[in-house]
């Protein structure tokens, strides 16, 4: 079976995600909503098709604006749902916008999203998806781990002999520190 680090070099939708965005830590509120937004609506898809809409969920959900998705009504439901150039299902929609609000909550709870990331790290998958479950809505356990992973906050987005991993590695990401 071969691995993303042999897929996505030199791929032309692949290749700049797994080289400079897959498993590199991140911290803003905007670049995590993004990446958990995405991760949600790659369920039941391929991670390609997602690269390949990324453009249109910018512009669909503003940007990935905590506060502007959070404040959506149903006439920017109805907008999306009939918005080709995103996918176009109404539970991931509706999660989209709980998932905001329910980052608007962790500011007053935690600082924001990456805190409360931080605040519970170091913990092993199994117990992340109990969280992530009990806080947010449609993650299950694939979307929890390649989120977190995609994050830094758990190992295994690249193989150890993977150029891209030794990158990482001298940024240090969560999962090293745990």
């Amino acid at each position: 079976m071969s691995s993303y680090c042999d897929i996505a070099p030199g791929h032309p939708v692949h290749a700049h995600y797994h080289a400079h965005e897959y498993g590199f830590p991140q911290r803003e509120e905007s670049e995590l909503f993004e990446r958990l937004v995405l991760e949600i609506n790659q369920a039941g898809l391929s991670w390609e098709t997602i690269l390949r809409k990324r453009e249109g969920f910018r512009a669909a959900y503003d940007g990935f604006s905590v506060d502007k998705v959070a404040a959506y009504g149903q006439g920017d439901v109805a907008r999306l749902l009939n918005d080709a150039s995103i996918i176009r299902n109404r539970l991931k929609v509706h999660a989209a916008i709980h998932n905001a609000q329910v980052i608007q909550q962790l500011r007053a709870s935690h600082g924001g999203f990456v805190q409360w990331l931080d605040a519970h790290h170091p913990l092993p998958k199994a117990d992340w998806v109990k969280l992530f479950k009990k806080t947010f809505r449609f993650t299950g356990g694939e979307i929890t781990g390649e989120f977190l992973m995609s994050l830094g906050y758990l190992p295994g987005a690249h193989r150890q002999d993977c150029p891209v991993q030794a990158r990482i590695a001298a940024i240090g990401p969560a999962w090293m520190q745990a």
